[in-house]
C-alpha cells in the first residue's frame, strides 16, 4: 500500500525525475522499533496507531518545508553524492548475495554479513543459486543483445513460470511469499497517541528528508536539475500524509528502488506512475502469480542493477581534480557501511 498513495502523489509535487518514493528498509525498521517502545499493541488498534504516526511523520515535513528547512541540502556535495552512491551499491550487492546463494545469515554490518557469508557459503542452495544465476544471465544477455528490451519483466517471468512448472519449492527454492490483495481500508489516525509518537515521528522525518535528498542528488544525470530542497520536503510530506489514510506506513526516497528505477531507464516520474498503476493491478490480479517469483530471482535482478552503482571511474575522476574531495568521496562510501545494519 505504501507502494501506491505516496508513488502517486510524489510523481505529482516532487521534483527529481526518477525518485521512487515509498517504504525504505531504514524507514521500516524504525518504525518497528517505535512500535516496540510503545510496548503490546492489538491488532485492532495498530491501524490508528500507524495512521497517526505516518501523518505526523507527513505534518513534519510539510511543516519544514514552509519553514524554507530545505537549505541544509545545499551541504550535500557532489563527491560525497558520488561516495554515498558506491557505498549504498556495495551494501546493496552483499545484502542480495546471500539471497541469491539461498542462506539466511544474521543482520550485520558490512563486515559481518562478508564472514558469515565465507563461513555459510559451502551451505549454499544449489538450486537456488541456479536461478540466481539464470536471472542474472537473462538480465544481462537481453540487455546486451536489445537494451531497451523488458529484461527485467522477462526474467521475472521466466522466474514464476519456472517455479510453478518445475516444482522448485520441492526442491528448496523459497518465493516472496503472500501479498496482500484489494485496496487497502481508510485508516482514521489515533490522535490520543501523539505524547507518544512525537519524538519517533521527528526522527523518521528526518530520516526520510535525509534518504530522499541523498537519493534525488545522487541519481540525478548531469543534465537533469537538481532536486529543490524545499519542493522536496512539501511533496514527501504530503506522500506520507496520503498514505496515513489509506493504509500505508512512513515513505521516503528510497535509494535500492531509485537505482533500480533509473538503471532499467526511467527518465522522469512517470515511471512511478506505471509502478504505481501496477501496484493497482497487482491488488486485484496478480498477487497470487507474484507469489510465486522466487526469492532468488527478485535479490538477483536488484543485484544487476545495484553492481551498476560501482563506478570506480567516477573515483579517479575526482582524484584528478582534486585529493581533499577524492577523500570525502571515500568518506562517505565508508559511512554507508554503518547503515548497513539497518537494510533489508
Amino acid at each position: 500500500y505504501t507502494a501506491l498513495v505516496p508513488l502517486v502523489i510524489y510523481a505529482l509535487l516532487g521534483t527529481s525525475r526518477v525518485l521512487s518514493v515509498s517504504t525504505t528498509s531504514t524507514i521500516s525498521i524504525l518504525v518497528g522499533t517505535q512500535f516496540l517502545h510503545l510496548g503490546g499493541v492489538g491488532d485492532a488498534h495498530l491501524s490508528g496507531v500507524l495512521s497517526m504516526l505516518t501523518l505526523m511523520v507527513g505534518a513534519i515535513l510539510v511543516a519544514a518545508s514552509l519553514l524554507r528547512v530545505g537549505f541544509v541540502a545545499n551541504f550535500i556535495s557532489h563527491p560525497v553524492l558520488t561516495g554515498f552512491k558506491a557505498g549504498v551499491g556495495l551494501v546493496i550487492v552483499f545484502d542480495q548475495i546471500p539471497k541469491v546463494l539461498g542462506l539466511h545469515l544474521p543482520r550485520g554490518s558490512f563486515l559481518h554479513t562478508l564472514t558469515e557469508l565465507v563461513e555459510n557459503f559451502p551451505h549454499t542452495s544449489v538450486p537456488t543459486l541456479t536461478v540466481g544465476l539464470v536471472t542474472i544471465g537473462l538480465i544481462v544477455g537481453i540487455e546486451r543483445i536489445k537494451p531497451r528490451g523488458p529484461a527485467p519483466l522477462v526474467a521475472v517471468a521466466a522466474g514464476i513460470a519456472a517455479m510453478a512448472w518445475l516444482g522448485l519449492q520441492s526442491h528448496g527454492v523459497a518465493t516472496v511469499g503472500h501479498i496482500p490483495e484489494g485496496l487497502p481500508v481508510i485508516a482514521l489516525p489515533d490522535l490520543s497517541m501523539f505524547p507518544h509518537l512525537w519524538a519517533g515521528a521527528l526522527g523518521i522525518a528526518l530520516m526520510s528528508f535525509t534518504e530522499s535528498t541523498a537519493a534525488g542528488r545522487a541519481f540525478a544525470n548531469k543534465e537533469e536539475p537538481v532536486p529543490a530542497a524545499n519542493r522536496e520536503l512539501l511533496a514527501t510530506g504530503f506522500a506520507n500524509v496520503g498514505a496515513a489514510f489509506c493504509g500505508g506506513m512512513p515513505a521516503g526516497g528510497g535509494t535500492s528502488q531509485t537505482a533500480v528505477n533509473r538503471l532499467a531507464g526511467a527518465r522522469t516520474q512517470v515511471a512511478s506512475l506505471v509502478t504505481a498503476g501496477i501496484t493497482v493491478i497487482t491488488m486485484f490480479a496478480l498477487a497470487p502469480l507474484l507469489e510465486l517469483m522466487p526469492a532468488a530471482t527478485l535479490a538477483a535482478l536488484v543485484l544487476v542493477y545495484a553492481a551498476g552503482l560501482l563506478r570506480p571511474a567516477e573515483f579517479r575522476a575526482i582524484l584528478k581534480v582534486r585529493r581533499t574531495e577524492f577523500v570525502w568521496a571515500l568518506i562517505a562510501f565508508a559511512g554507508v557501511d554503518r547503515k548497513s545494519t539497518r537494510l533489508n
